[in-house]
């Protein structure tokens, strides 16, 4: 599945928040390649070519192709921070919070495997100025899921001997679905969310 055809899961177009439209296509046909061969195998004459342009039509909206690996990124990061950040503030217990982190973490990295592996994955092709940004950007996301845990620990909720480490062990959990996801396999994006949300209470500690 292609990074044009991911289910949108209720959201608007893919990229919808690109413009304009032939800068919408250049950045969805990287995304395509760099998931299929890698950033550094990937050309600029590869994106445009998926994109049905020229070459020089690329650099009108990007200047490189790390600009467009960055924007690739940057819209993915902010989207991880907006989905782990609205589960943190919402009203609810420590564990409520966190089931509903990991389910919607999940789900998007399902349903949008083919981009977030990519975002994910990339980082270090990044120069180290926009590597410096999305750093920041995980550390951010890493502080939401780790306050809901050291709530949760504080509530008597969780029992967690090693906060820190156990939000590196839940992030990573997550973010690994958009290795393996095949929408050909025997579970949604749903059913994934639901099944990660309960090992990850399970190993902050909760029981049913």
């Amino acid at each position: 599945m292609s990074a044009a055809e991911e289910t949108p899961g209720g959201e608007d177009m893919p990229w919808g928040e690109v413009t304009p439209e032939a800068a919408r296509r250049l950045l969805v046909a990287a995304v395509e390649a760099f998931a299929e061969r890698g950033y550094h195998a990937t050309t600029t004459r590869d994106i445009a070519g998926r994109a049905g342009m020229s070459p020089a039509a690329l650099y009108i909206h990007y200047k490189t192709k790390e600009e467009l690996l960055h924007r690739i990124s940057r819209i993915g990061h902010d989207k991880a921070l907006e989905i782990l950040r609205a589960a943190a503030d919402r009203d609810g217990t420590a564990a409520e919070r966190l089931a509903d982190a990991v389910r919607s973490f999940v789900r998007w990295h399902a349903e949008r495997h083919t981009t977030a592996r990519v975002v994910q994955y990339e980082l270090d092709a990044l120069g180290p100025e926009h590597r410096a940004e999305i750093v920041e950007l995980r550390k951010q996301s890493d502080g939401a899921v780790r306050r809901i845990i050291d709530e949760g620990v504080e509530a008597g909720e969780f029992v967690v001997p090693d906060v820190p480490g156990t939000t590196v062990a839940v992030l990573s959990l997550c973010i690994d679905v958009s290795r393996w996801f095949n929408t050909q396999g025997r579970r949604s994006p749903d059913e994934v969310g639901a099944l990660y949300a309960d090992l990850v209470l399970r190993m902050v500690g909760v029981r049913k």
